[in-house]
């Protein structure tokens, strides 16, 4: 069976868990531009380490990691609101899907299989995205990383996501760019389909081991 025939005919799915940044969306950049001037604009330079270590991280534990590592006076509150203000238009205006995503949804939406969003931006940010391109009403169930104790380093989003689609984890396929999402998903018992990101490039190799399936593309599977 080939890789597009066992992802879209696997019948184990009933539910199919998608993440945004990285995953449908190609928006890593935006978060690039926004840690560089938010640090820069406070005299820090951005560590080679800082982007890995929040990405698997929710906005509000992003901003209390920020302000402990960087020793700032900021509240997370305050934090969280800065940094919205610098990437809502972004998301509502000029952030991509990643090429064949749409095209995905669409088709899997038409065999009725129940869609989530499973992710680390706040409603804010998630849902003038999700209006932008359409597929708002697409999604059965919808789930920010704030709407758990921890991110995506821990499987607890994976299962409130099944929990609100009315499944169990072992009936959910996952899509996920970030390694450690990748992990936290399969820890939940759940399949998981890597999706490859420039911005997760280095750990592809391992994503690739850890994962069930793996594409470069949504294209590929369309």
């Amino acid at each position: 069976m080939t890789l597009r025939e066992s992802i879209m005919l696997n019948l184990e799915a009933k539910a199919y868990i998608f993440d945004m940044d990285g995953t449908l969306l190609d928006s890593m950049h935006v978060w690039e531009n926004v840690d560089l001037g938010f640090l820069l604009k406070r005299g820090i330079a951005v560590p080679p380490d800082y982007v890995e270590v929040i990405s698997s991280m929710s906005f509000t534990e992003t901003a209390a990691y920020t302000i402990e590592r960087f020793g700032l006076p900021d509240s997370v509150e305050s934090l969280i609101r800065e940094w919205n203000e610098l990437t809502i238009y972004a998301y509502g205006h000029t952030v991509e899907m990643k090429p064949g995503a749409k095209e995905y949804l669409h088709k899997l939406r038409s065999r009725g299989a129940k869609l989530a969003v499973a992710t680390g931006l706040p409603a804010e940010l998630y849902e003038p995205a999700l209006h932008n391109h359409g597929i708002y009403d697409f999604f059965h169930a919808i789930c920010g990383a704030d709407e758990v104790r921890y991110g995506k380093s821990r499987p607890d989003i994976f299962l409130l996501t099944a929990k609100k689609l009315g499944v169990q984890p072992s009936d959910c396929l996952v899509f996920e760019d970030i390694l450690q999402a990748v992990k936290s998903a399969k820890s939940a018992g759940m399949a998981v389909c890597g999706v490859f990101d420039k911005a997760s490039e280095k750990d592809w190799e391992e994503i690739k081991k850890e994962a069930d399936y793996v594409i470069r593309s949504f294209r590929e599977i369309v």
